[in-house]
């Protein structure tokens, strides 16, 4: 309904035409809220800001953005290479079926690409979410969902009792107690969001006002790039003297300035000035200095969020660590390693009741290559401590005593 109450005709009756029938002129009367003043109000003079949906933010974001990309890309390619351990117990073991089924969870994907997954999408939607497919007994393959088109089916208690799927119109529910599988179908990873219950926060929405003024930046420059690199002067015309351009002078000089001057392959070409014209050169505003600097601010603030070192990622005017090492040791330690942790502590929760013994899925940190300093010396330093027996100095740095057997193959050696 329009809203609209019309009283009289619908048309005007009354004219100056002594043969007409004059009537009362139509009355229109508009129906309108007493809220539209105050959102007309709000929206005055206000940014536009990307809005906070998945689809969105993975096209402005990811897709558009370099800072953005090249920080989820380092993340989850970092992640997905950690070597993993399962230990059970104090044991830990290279070859475990849970260890098997990781290195290849499906028959499209490898261990690294899956995980790679998993992560890109925690980090670009807040949630991430794995589906686990069983054969007659055994579980056979991981798969990775889509976020924007999982919904969360809370049950009576509050916590999520199904997983609606949903693609071209068709819907697939996943309950998380199906009779013929030892675990729930699926795993719906989270970072913490303090405003919602069952979905998390990304890192895109904290970073959202530093995207959009990177994005602007951008398209800034390109705008600039287009009009000859940057606005380098202006033109003068000696309208005293000469009269006012006609229409058609006017049409004519702006039709050459365009095809003639620029563009990026016309840029420091020189004008040829007739009837009045005047060059007036003009340098880089501290405007536009301020301009750039407010682009660097934002990708700074981009990496922060994702908890990347902005030397990592060739951000101009960051010396918050003394060489790109010591960064990178910072960007594994900060960030990879409490992900990777995390990502692995869910799953083996997750896939541990499928098997006979409980497991623990673990980080190898002794085949991380950018940590190879750190345990050397961690190493020196236990090796160098006499008050320590051998079993704890295999317990400091991360390994479990040794068993009987060791102990008399240590023994036979000593003799011999």
């Amino acid at each position: 309904m329009l809203g609209w109450t019309l009283k009289g005709p619908l048309w005007p009756r009354r004219s100056n035409d002594p043969t007409a029938i004059n009537q009362p002129e139509t009355k229109l009367e508009a129906k309108s809220s007493r809220t539209g003043a105050l959102l007309a109000f709000h929206r005055t003079g206000r940014p536009m800001w990307t809005p906070r949906d998945y689809g969105t933010l993975a096209r402005e974001g990811y897709a558009r953005n370099p800072i953005v990309y090249r920080s989820i890309r380092m993340i989850s390619e970092a992640t997905a290479s950690v070597p993993i351990l399962c230990q059970i117990g104090e044991e830990r073991f290279t070859d475990h079926p849970a260890l098997h089924l990781m290195a290849r969870p499906n028959p499209k994907q490898g261990g690294a690409d899956w995980l790679e997954e998993i992560v890109g999408h925690l980090l670009v939607s807040g949630n991430a979410y794995a589906e686990a497919v069983f054969g007659s007994q055994d579980l056979l393959e991981l798969h990775s969902l889509r976020p924007d088109r999982m919904k969360v089916v809370p049950g009576p208690d509050g916590w999520p009792d199904a997983y609606d799927y949903s693609v071209g119109g068709r819907s697939i529910r996943f309950r998380q107690t199906e009779p013929d599988s030892t675990i729930p179908p699926i795993l719906h990873l989270t970072l913490f969001n303090p405003q919602d219950d069952h979905y998390g926060l990304s890192p895109l929405e904290a970073a959202q006002t530093s995207l959009d003024v990177h994005n602007a930046a951008a398209s800034w420059n390109k705008a600039l790039l287009d009009n000859s690199a940057r606005p380098s002067g202006a033109l003068v015309y000696a309208a005293a003297e000469a009269g006012n351009l006609t229409d058609e002078q006017f049409e004519r000089l702006r039709k050459e300035l365009e095809e003639g001057y620029q563009g990026a392959m016309n840029a420091g070409r020189p004008l040829l000035l007739e009837g009045g014209l005047d060059w007036k050169s003009m340098s880089m505003s501290p405007r536009d200095m301020d301009f750039i600097d407010a682009k660097n601010s934002a990708a700074r603030e981009i990496a922060l969020a994702f908890g990347v070192p902005p030397m990592l990622l060739g951000i101009p005017g960051d010396n918050t660590y003394a060489n790109y090492a010591e960064a990178n040791r910072a960007f594994w330690r900060q960030t990879v390693l409490p992900l990777a942790s995390r990502c692995l502590q869910s799953l083996s929760r997750w896939l541990s009741p499928a098997y006979d013994t409980p497991f623990e899925l673990r980080i190898d940190l002794d085949q991380i290559s950018a940590l190879a300093g750190e345990r050397e010396a961690l190493w020196r330093r236990v090796g160098d401590a006499a008050f320590l027996s051998e079993d704890e100095k295999r317990m400091a740095v991360g390994y479990a005593p040794r068993t009987g057997d060791e102990l008399d193959l240590t023994a036979e050696e000593g003799g011999n």
